[in-house]
């Protein structure tokens, strides 16, 4: 069993004053497969300060030097990707192709950051004025569970191309893919304090992070609820905030579709990353005048989409992260029934012949509304609702 006990704060892995250890979970057997030790409110102080002390330095870099650190931490994270893809397969069960994807986004995005940082105009003239861009000051990047390792890279890559420098609250239910991404920028050698990376809760760090008057900026990856929160929390000190929330992307459905060419691709977008993503397209709007038509390709369709083993190459959709967000997704299922909405496929409980791991049935329900919560909110599992309209 691992045990994450460190915390990385001003070029060292330190041992964090948080006396707290959370319980890693492998989602497709419900084991315990590891612990992480979670930082607290005096170990968000000492990663925010090491931030601060680090910024002047790395605020007055020059381009080039910004992108030669950006390519260290590429080398360094294209490197860990098998090790990498492992602990998103042990961590988060992702299907085998989705994990794939997962453990390579995050030296992508970094060469997409160098890409933009060769490009950027740092200063432009505007009228009689000259608009000069300038680092903001230390970042906060809280990031969720959902693919862990990529918005790390991400926030990470384009605060230090500005030329910020940050402290970053990562989801402690991905514990195991951030140490593999602490290691990896470890050995990129940036300078200390330029990133700081604290293992906690929300309301712990992730508070300090949003009232602390040392942080400028905070950008957000998560819940609605969270995000809200955060708004306010950062006004106080009068923090940019950037959020990216909650989503219930719609898949427009046209009266002359081909559904033999398009089902494919709408259970695709509907089952992303097993529909926890917010970008899944999860509403699916179709013309009234072919709704059963369309009601009978999806159920003949959803009955050759298979949940399972995150390894095994013919898995489509894999587990919920965690027993809280099963049932999270469970009670949808339940209120979706309540509400009128038929189920055309799927329901409670586990599918067929599994009675470990946190998986869903694969399920769809039409004849939905408007005005149904399951039509609203974001269930976060593979549950699609089919909307007819006129």
């Amino acid at each position: 069993m691992q045990r994450i006990e460190h915390i990385y704060i001003n070029g060292e892995f330190v041992t964090p004053h948080g006396q707290e250890w959370f319980d890693l979970y492998n989602p497709s057997t419900e084991a315990v497969i590891g612990q992480v030790r979670l930082g607290d409110a005096e170990d968000a102080q000492r990663a925010i300060a090491a931030a601060q002390a680090a910024f002047p330095a790395w605020s007055r870099t020059t381009r080039a030097e910004r992108i030669a650190a950006l390519r260290r931490m590429h080398k360094a994270i294209a490197a860990r990707e098998d090790e990498l893809m492992e602990a998103i397969l042990v961590e988060y069960g992702a299907p085998l192709v989705r994990g794939r994807w997962m453990a390579t986004y995050p030296a992508d995005v970094i060469a997409q950051a160098i890409e933009a940082l060769e490009s950027f105009v740092f200063e432009e003239q505007a009228g009689a004025a000259k608009v000069i861009h300038t680092p903001v000051g230390v970042a906060g990047l809280i990031t969720p569970w959902n693919s862990d390792a990529g918005f790390i890279c991400n926030k990470l890559a384009t605060a230090l191309a500005a030329g910020c420098t940050a402290v970053i609250k990562p989801s402690e239910m991905s514990a195991m893919q951030t140490q593999v991404v602490i290691e990896a920028l470890h050995e990129a050698g940036l300078p200390p304090g330029v990133f700081n990376i604290v293992n906690g809760r929300g309301d712990v760090v992730g508070e300090e992070i949003a009232r602390n008057p040392g942080v400028a900026k905070i950008s957000f990856t998560g819940s609605s609820a969270v995000g809200q929160h955060l708004v306010v929390a950062g006004a106080a000190t009068m923090k940019r905030v950037t959020l990216e929330l909650g989503g219930k992307s719609p898949t427009v459905v046209l009266d002359d579709a081909d559904f033999a060419a398009i089902m494919p691709l709408a259970l695709q977008a509907g089952f992303l990353n097993s529909g926890q993503a917010c970008i899944a397209g999860t509403r699916i709007l179709v013309p009234r005048s072919r709704l059963t038509e369309f009601e009978q390709a999806a159920k003949a369709a959803i009955s050759q989409i298979r949940s399972g083993d995150p390894r095994d190459a013919d898995t489509d959709i894999g587990p919920m992260v965690s027993r809280k967000q099963w049932e999270r997704v469970q009670d949808y299922i339940r209120l979706g029934q309540q509400e009128g909405a038929t189920l055309l496929a799927g329901g409670e409980g586990r599918p067929e012949g599994m009675n470990t791991g946190w998986f869903v049935k694969p399920t769809i329900f039409t004849h939905a509304n408007n005005q149904m919560r399951i039509a609203r909110e974001e269930i976060f599992g593979p549950v699609l609702t089919i909307i007819p309209y006129d």
